[in-house]
């Protein structure tokens, strides 16, 4: 007679379900690496579960970068994510489909280029090294020609406005480049170029002028600050050049504003770097960086690799890095071309301008943000006294929405905004439920005692003790002070109410 008998082994997760195992009770160490291993199944779910807490990309406003793509081209994707780039010899077409993509898209910013000359340019991946690799062709340059003319080579300064991205900061820092900003104003938020003409000296590399500020989506006046420059390289017999940060604005401009001269149509521009991970549709992960010809890039910054006997010219700071993020810059360039682009481009900016319709008909903000650049909406409260542009941003959290509110920087420090990015995946359903979502906080602060009235409640809770006014030390400090008191008062509201 046979005798059957029922095991059971919790450590077989192959019979239970995930949520059924011990692995869920586990504490596990955040970091030091688990002396055991764990289940495949485990794994992903307890990383799963964490990252729920994640914002939702596709309401992070705050953003620029692209946060859809069309299943075809994930497909692409993942198909080439094992793939390292920097293996030319081994993946010869990936290296190709980066060649075209430096073409394209130099013949789309006007790159002054012969019937079969090859463009010169590089993919990165970001603006940020895009921005530290033209930097470093300006500073070799200009030392070359300081060298050669027997003069001090050992102070470049770069004049940019103080808007720029912090990137700049770091390449300033990084390769020991003086910053010179010109400040801003409050009713002037990008570089004014005839203040940087005018700091502009014998040790400046160039200067860098931003085609779409992060700030307010403003285009600066590249044209104009060119201009201006050749004026003053006449009068000095200096040839200081530009560089064009279109990090945001490079692949809005050639299909909103074809008119606009901003790229190589002027003759000081020398190089320009293009984000592909914002306008360019991408997913976070690749820049693009042009030069305008061959002499503007140093030829001993170059390094050279021979694959399949032919010379491939590299210039990266970045050595091993995926191929997925360059061939989904093809796809798109292919997929979409200039019609399908403009299209994208004339849908940003539709969606914009609802939102911007609908914020002025709450007769609550005032509009920070141009109608002409990155299709984005920068908005300041009429009246914060009670309420500022912080506390909007921190209820609208509660919505899921992810809407940053900051401060400009000097001298437009007093300038508080609240900034919404009109991406692709933004429809013009979602930017409507934003305005009737922003509509409901500004409605429920309404209700709620001012910043200052619940400052003295909580530190007034004797009524017969005297309540001390502390001076404020600086904008900032009373501003983050004045944050955490609230958020205080509100959490000690909602245990009085009974909300969960």
């Amino acid at each position: 007679m046979v005798i059957s008998k029922a095991t059971s082994n919790s450590d077989d997760f192959t019979i239970h379900s995930t949520f059924a195992s011990r692995y869920v009770r586990a504490s596990f160490p955040r970091f030091k690496m688990p002396e055991n291993s764990i289940p495949k199944e485990a794994a992903f779910q307890i990383i799963n579960d964490e990252l729920m807490l994640d914002g939702n990309p596709r309401l992070n406003l705050a953003s620029f970068v692209t946060t859809w793509m069309e299943p075809e081209c994930d497909k692409l994707i993942m198909a080439s994510i094992n793939k390292n780039y920097v293996d030319m010899d081994e993946y010869p077409v990936t290296t190709e489909l980066q060649n075209r993509c430096v073409n394209m898209i130099a013949h789309l910013f006007n790159a002054p280029l012969g019937e079969a000359e090859a463009a010169v340019g590089v993919g990165t991946v970001g603006s940020s090294e895009a921005i530290m690799l033209a930097g470093l062709a300006f500073k070799r340059k200009w030392q070359n020609k300081r060298k050669a003319e027997g003069k001090p080579y050992d102070k470049p300064n770069i004049v940019t406005g103080a808007n720029v991205q912090v990137c700049w900061e770091k390449f300033a820092r990084y390769f020991e480049v003086e910053l010179k900003e010109v400040k801003l104003r409050e009713d002037y938020l990008v570089m004014d170029p005839v203040k940087a003409v005018e700091m502009v000296d014998e040790n400046t590399i160039c200067v860098a002028a931003i085609l779409g500020s992060t700030l307010n989506g403003e285009f600066e006046d590249v044209k104009l600050l060119n201009d201006l420059l050749v004026e003053k390289n006449k009068q000095t017999g200096w040839d200081t050049p530009i560089h064009v940060d279109a990090a945001s604005g490079g692949f809005i401009a050639p299909f909103l504003y074809p008119e606009l001269e901003w790229d190589f149509r002027l003759p000081l521009v020398k190089s320009i770097n293009v984000s592909g991970h914002k306008y360019g549709l991408v997913y976070a992960g690749i820049g693009w960086v042009i030069w305008r010809s061959k002499d503007d890039l140093p030829e001993e910054l170059i390094f050279h690799i021979n694959y399949l006997g032919t010379d491939q010219p590299t210039f990266t700071l970045n050595f091993s890095k995926g191929s997925s993020q360059v061939i989904a810059q093809y796809y798109q360039l292919i997929r979409l071309g200039f019609e399908g682009y403009k299209n994208v481009m004339e849908n940003c900016r539709e969606n914009m301008l609802v939102l911007k319709a609908g914020l002025e008909q709450t007769g609550r903000f005032n509009i920070v943000s141009k109608d002409n650049g990155v299709p984005l909406v920068a908005f300041s409260l009429k009246n914060n006294s009670c309420h500022d542009e912080f506390e909007v941003s921190d209820y609208l959290r509660r919505f899921g929405w992810i809407v940053p509110a900051y401060t400009m920087p000097p001298d437009a420090q007093n300038v508080t905004v609240l900034r919404v990015v009109i991406r692709e995946d933004f429809s013009r359903t979602l930017a409507e439920r934003l305005v009737i979502d922003i509509q409901k906080v500004l409605h429920e602060l309404d209700t709620l005692p001012s910043k200052i009235t619940a400052k003295i409640a909580l530190n007034g809770e004797n009524a017969d003790k005297n309540v001390t006014v502390v001076t404020k030390k600086s904008a900032i400090e009373t501003q983050r002070e004045i944050t955490t008191v609230w958020r205080k008062f509100v959490m000690e509201k909602k245990k009085m109410n009974g909300v969960c």
